[in-house]
């Protein structure tokens, strides 16, 4: 199916200002209109009976959708959990490890700001180190793995990087750095935020001891819906965020503390007990998972996010061929979110001057003295849209 061949049509699908040019589906996502119904009738379902929903249905129900995603991503249910967000996962990983003086966490110069931060504290607290290695622009796909590997120290204690970039856009070669960091017994964590539904995902071929991804982004379920995949081996020792009823289930299976039916709810898995159960919240995003998933299948999503990288390449070669400047990455390091550079330092100023002059939704990012329009070229974008940018663009001299 040719891009654009109805993504007017689909873009009534979605919720989106249709005044907006949105060319930022990267960050946030967008749910279509038939997946938040969906949403919306399990939030009705829990206000029809909360106790009953939260108290002896929400185990099964999770466990259905945490079902679908695993067939999904070519996981085992039992190794998935539902986390709000990446950096949730990522947080929950670094807060358990044992850390100590001296010890490395060796990771990239990209990594997103929120969770590097969450290494940072991590670190600090525990009298650890974070080593950033460079990872040099233009992009060599095949330098990834061996420069990194060749930071590797006594010391390491885990290797941490994104599989898709989220200011660069970039896919990094994550499988082989997971096996070249198995083989010498170090452990793996990979932010795959942008991950699920842009790219094809295998978690069993990654190979990741811990791997997080987004559901709210390009699968296009709703905002609070994301998944830590964690391996067998290292889930007794993972520290959930919140200390909760999972954590008392030997004492409670033996009939203490009063409680009964906990199963229902805090799951029967050691990863179900660290994490699923936090206390009273709404669970609807996690449910409607599996609606997102049959809204991508009924649509054909992997033929036309084939032909949205098609068109996001084409965008990159048109906006270079004006403003002179060089791609940042071979195609195959990239997917139909595009990191397009553009002549200008002012990126947060290129970038509310396009959407106060212009009504483009698009984020402009920075990395290694270069500024870049990072465009998502999404199934329900237009033509016109695109066109939209590339004139704004020439406008502003970027």
């Amino acid at each position: 199916m040719p891009a654009f061949a109805d993504a007017a049509a689909l873009r009534q699908l979605f919720l989106l200002d249709p005044g907006l040019v949105f060319l930022n589906h990267g960050s946030f996502g967008a749910c279509p209109r038939p997946v938040f119904e969906q949403y919306q009738h399990w939030q009705q379902e829990l206000e029809r009976n909360p106790v009953a929903f939260l108290g002896r249905r929400s185990g099964a129900l999770l466990r259905a959708a945490r079902e679908r995603l695993a067939a999904f991503l070519g996981a085992a249910a039992d190794d998935l959990a539902f986390v709000p967000n990446a950096t949730t996962g990522v947080n929950i990983v670094a807060r358990s490890l044992a850390l100590q003086p001296g010890d490395e966490i060796l990771t990239t110069d990209q990594e997103y700001g929120a969770c590097d931060a969450t290494f940072r504290v991590a670190c600090e607290s525990r009298g650890a180190v974070i080593r950033r290695v460079e990872v040099p622009l233009p992009f060599d796909p095949a330098a990834f793995v061996p420069r990194l590997m060749a930071a590797v120290t006594p010391r390491t204690r885990l290797v941490f990087a994104s599989h898709v970039v989220s200011t660069t856009a970039l896919v990094f070669p994550v499988a082989e750095l997971c096996a070249q960091a198995r083989a010498a017994g170090i452990p793996t964590l990979i932010d795959g935020a942008h991950a699920p539904g842009l790219i094809d995902l295998d978690l069993a071929a990654v190979g990741a001891d811990y791997y997080t991804g987004n559901c709210h982004k390009w699968l296009c379920a709703p905002k609070g819906s994301a998944f830590l995949h964690v391996l067998g081996e290292r889930q007794a020792a993972l520290q959930g965020g919140i200390v909760s009823w999972g954590w008392l289930a030997d004492e409670l299976a033996a009939g203490g503390g009063g409680h009964t039916g906990f199963d229902a709810y805090v799951g029967t898995t050691p990863l179900e007990r660290r994490l699923q159960w936090q206390g009273t919240r709404d669970i609807s995003a996690y449910l409607t998972v599996p609606a997102a998933l049959d809204f991508l299948a009924a649509h054909d999503w992997p033929v036309r996010r084939e032909g949205c990288r098609q068109r996001a390449r084409q965008l990159q070669r048109e906006v270079l061929s004006h403003n002179g400047l060089q791609p940042i990455a071979p195609d195959e390091a990239l997917t139909q979110m595009v990191p397009i550079p553009v002549r200008t330092s002012d990126a947060e100023g290129l970038r509310q001057w396009l959407f106060e002059s212009r009504g483009i939704e698009v984020p402009v990012t920075q990395h290694a003295g270069q500024t870049f329009v990072r465009v998502s070229v999404q199934a329900y974008t237009t033509e016109a849209e695109l066109a939209a940018l590339l004139s704004a663009l020439r406008d502003a001299g970027a």
